[in-house]
C-alpha cells in the first residue's frame, strides 16, 4: 500500500486586489477563523491551516515559552496578530508572534497599532508548502527583528540588519541554545507525547544553559 501524505495546509490565491479591498476582507471576515491572511502588491494569500500546520505551530510556541522561562525573559503572546501598514500597503496574520525585548512596551495593550507600537520582536511562519507571498521582504519591511521558518522539517533563522533579512545559525533573542534544533523534538512529541517531550525540551535548554555559565 503507498502512504499517502496530507496536506498540512491550504493556501487560496486571490489577484489584483486593492488594499482598500484587504482591509474590508479583514473586517468582514472577522476574528473568528482560523484562515490567515496576507497581502502584497495586489495578491493575497488566504491560509488555513490544517494538523500538521496548527499543530508543529502549537508545538513551537509551546517551546518559545519554555525558552523565555529559563532565559528569564517576559513574554506577551501575540499570536496570528494581524498586522497592517498603511503606509506599505502589506499586512499579514503570522503563525504565531511574541513581543520579548519589547514586552513591557505592550504589556497592558489590547489592540496594537504599527503606526505607534512596535512590531512583534519574534515571528514564526510554518510552511509546509511555500507561500506565493515573500514573507521574508514583508516582514522585514513592518521591521520585525527576528523570523522563524518552519517546513515541517527544518526551522530556519533570521535576524534583521540593515532593512533585510539575514539567515543566521543562533536566534539573537535566545542567542546560547541552538535552538535550530527546535524540529527534533516536534518529531520527538509524534513518539513521545507533548508533556514528556516539553520536559526533555526543558532540560536540553537547560543543559546548553549550565554549558556557557
Amino acid at each position: 500500500m503507498v502512504a499517502i501524505k496530507q496536506p498540512a495546509e491550504t493556501r487560496t490565491l486571490l489577484h489584483n486586489i486593492s488594499w482598500q479591498t484587504f482591509k474590508t476582507m479583514l473586517l468582514e471576515m472577522g476574528t473568528e477563523r482560523n484562515s490567515r491572511l496576507a497581502y502584497e502588491n495586489g495578491i493575497v494569500e488566504i491560509m488555513s491551516p490544517l494538523m500538521a500546520h496548527e499543530n508543529s505551530n502549537r508545538l513551537i510556541e509551546v517551546f518559545v515559552g519554555v525558552l523565555c522561562e529559563e532565559f528569564g525573559l517576559e513574554i506577551k503572546r501575540s499570536g496570528s496578530l494581524t498586522l497592517t501598514r498603511d503606509d506599505l500597503e502589506r499586512g499579514a496574520e503570522p503563525d504565531s508572534s511574541y513581543y520579548i525585548q519589547n514586552e513591557a512596551l505592550v504589556r497592558n495593550k489590547e489592540n496594537i497599532d504599527l503606526a505607534t507600537d512596535p512590531p512583534p520582536d519574534l515571528v514564526l511562519e510554518v510552511e509546509y508548502s511555500r507561500s506565493a507571498i515573500d514573507k521574508l521582504k514583508l516582514y522585514a519591511a513592518m521591521g520585525v527583528p527576528e523570523f522563524w521558518r518552519y517546513n515541517g522539517s527544518t526551522l530556519r533563522i533570521y535576524t534583521l540588519v540593515g532593512g533585510q533579512y539575514s539567515e543566521v545559525q543562533m536566534s539573537m533573542t535566545f542567542a546560547s541554545v541552538p535552538v535550530r534544533e527546535i524540529p527534533q523534538f516536534v518529531l520527538a512529541a509524534k513518539q513521545n507525547g507533548e508533556v514528556s517531550t516539553t520536559r526533555a525540551f526543558r532540560a536540553w535548554v537547560k543543559g546548553k544553559l549550565s554549558s556557557v555559565d
